[in-house]
């Protein structure tokens, strides 16, 4: 099923007119009935058989062009088209015909994690208060200075209501019409790149959201009608039209809008993924892109090398975040009672990359991952904090919420230090008040739904079940979204934090070893974690210490006396062979 240019799926503005172009194996009869509110005029244009593909339905339409409002007629039923690239009036509603976004000056900037990418989640409707794309490209130069160079913006695609994290997507061109215009996207990626910055999207391919779905009015091939996922019916990636749908919305995001890459969620639900893998067939548009775009995958598997042969750049590695929440928390429920969250587990975590390489995984009791040896250290990305880890708490509380500001801190500068590529979340930066939190705008039965299984999820626990003392905020409630809007703030202390992590980001950057070691070797040495990096350019070493004080006279084998602190999270006294370490505190030396 071949596509030309001139018969991309969707409304295209071309000279004169629009290009439109439709695929259905279902229907008889396909037109797109059209208006053009400015010009007071609307029409009708039946849509005719392409000679190479007689499901594929092509027409132009004379004189209308970008603005224009449009439906598809499958049969003479009014329905969605899965290709539009605007919604102003919700998934639901009429599309918008829009031009290609325009291009800004500045070129797209290629993201090599060689050279030390340090990456930042953000929410575009809670990053600011206004919740636009205009407003957070405001904010675009703060985040520069902190040292962050990849911006990862969570799903814009548009899906129900205005408020939402985004994984319920339901049209995959299209960005939501709350946050602004595919050109006003466009301009924030531009902004980015004139400030040294990359910008890759997270995209959800996996499934689509429950409302808003229209696909099955064209065809009943989008799905495998014998398998559901957690989400519902599950894609048909081994099926023509479902694989186009994403391959045509990744190259889109790509090439038209201007991303640099993209962050896809969840690919473990990418199976089957069809022959050749999905996974391919969009390495394969990343490839083409110039410079080529950038993949990094999420993937609960633990089986990195298998997406690498896919053509996929880096993944998500949470091994590292679940041993450091529990070591801080002592939480251990759901998933997390697969850790121990001890030193000694971080140290082999840092040592191997994943905890969890072919042992059983305690929550499943089925085993899990694959061993990394020999996979370059950069390509996984470490985060203390993300949408996932934070929002799907019943308080969404962030990690510095839930512990003392000397272990945080000390933990952030180890996280900051180490070779694989950090991930910040929006407002870690500071400290920041507010929570992310679970938050929706379904309607109806879906929404009532919502609020009730997000009751009975949390139930169990006595701090907010039926009686509990703290009532668990309704994730339709609009106020549930506004307390997750980051408001900047002039607090020394918040600013102490910005500058904290900016000086690691800067030393992270800087310095000949840490920004790209060669070897890595980690243990527990008494009451303290020993991180030992070293490259031609020498040799540095990473302490952290636990709720006591530790006394080393001799460190890693080196005199104390010929090593030199560079950076310390907090205090720490040096008496001639003897460094006075203090309890909760991460130490960086360099050795002779």
């Amino acid at each position: 099923m071949t596509m030309t240019e001139q018969h991309r799926l969707g409304a295209w503005p071309r000279q004169g007119g629009t290009q439109f172009a439709v695929w259905s194996d279902k229907s008889v009869a396909i037109a797109i009935r059209w208006t053009d509110e400015r010009a007071h005029c609307r029409g009708e244009l039946q849509l005719d058989p392409d000679p190479s593909d007689p499901q594929l339905r092509v027409g132009f339409a004379h004189g209308v062009g970008a603005s224009a409002l449009y439906e598809v007629l499958l049969d003479g039923k009014p329905a969605v088209d899965p290709y539009a690239r605007a919604l102003p009036r919700g998934v639901h509603g009429l599309a918008e015909i829009v031009d290609k976004p325009k291009r800004g000056q500045h070129p797209k900037r290629r993201i090599e994690l060689a050279r030390g990418e340090v990456f930042y989640e953000l929410h575009i409707g809670t990053f600011t208060p206004d919740g636009t794309f205009r407003s957070a490209a405001a904010r675009l130069p703060e985040l520069a200075r902190l040292g962050v160079t990849v911006l990862e913006l969570m799903p814009v695609a548009a899906f129900p209501g205005t408020r939402g994290w985004g994984y319920d997507g339901v049209a995959l061109l299209a960005p939501l019409a709350a946050y602004g215009t595919v050109q006003e996207l466009a301009e924030l990626i531009d902004q980015a790149h004139g400030l040294g910055l990359s910008v890759i999207l997270d995209v959800v391919y996996n499934h689509l959201g429950p409302d808003g779905n229209y696909l099955a009015g064209f065809s009943d091939s989008y799905f495998d009608s014998e398998r559901d996922n957690p989400w519902g019916r599950a894609p048909a990636f081994d099926k023509q039209p479902f694989r186009r749908l994403i391959i045509d919305s990744a190259r889109y995001w790509l090439e038209d809008v201007g991303f640099d890459g993209l962050r896809l969620d969840a690919v473990h639900e990418l199976e089957p993924g069809g022959d050749p893998h999905v996974l391919q067939d969009l390495a394969s548009v990343a490839r083409s892109c110039s410079p080529p775009a950038f993949l990094v995958a999420e993937d609960d598997r633990n089986d990195p090398a298998s997406l690498f042969a896919h053509g996929i750049d880096a993944v998500w590695s949470d091994d590292f975040h679940h041993t450091v929440h529990v070591l801080l928390t002592s939480e251990r429920d759901g998933y997390y009672s697969g850790y121990q969250g001890d030193l000694a587990e971080l140290a082999r975590v840092i040592e191997r990359i994943h905890l969890f390489d072919g042992q059983v995984f305690p929550p499943t009791g089925r085993p899990r991952g694959k061993p990394c040896e020999g996979l370059p250290r950069e390509r996984f990305v470490y985060a203390l904090q993300n949408h996932d880890q934070i929002g799907n708490r019943a308080f969404g509380e962030r990690l510095h919420h839930l512990g003392d500001e000397q272990p945080v801190r000390a933990l952030t500068l180890l996280w900051l230090l180490l070779p694989a590529t950090p991930l910040l979340f929006m407002g870690q930066e500071s400290g920041a008040d507010e929570p992310f939190l679970y938050f929706t705008d379904h309607t109806g039965e879906l929404g009532e739904a919502v609020t009730k299984g997000r009751a009975k999820e949390f139930g169990k626990f006595a701090a907010f079940g039926q009686g509990g003392a703290q009532a668990l905020p309704d994730p339709q409630a609009e106020a549930t979204f506004a307390r997750c809007r980051l408001h900047q703030q002039s607090d020394p202390l918040k600013r102490q934090s910005f500058e904290f992590h900016q000086r690691a980001l800067k030393l992270r950057r800087e310095d000949p070893v840490l920004r790209r070691p060669t070897v890595v070797h980690a243990g527990v040495h008494g009451k303290a974690l020993w991180v030992r990096s070293e490259n031609a350019a020498g040799k540095r070493l990473l302490l952290l210490t636990s709720n006591e004080p530790v006394s080393c006279e001799a460190i890693a084998d080196a005199a104390a006396a010929h090593a030199r602190l560079l950076m310390s999270s907090g205090a720490a006294s040096h008496d001639g062979l003897r460094f006075e370490l203090p309890s909760n505190t991460c130490l960086v030396f360099a050795l002779a």
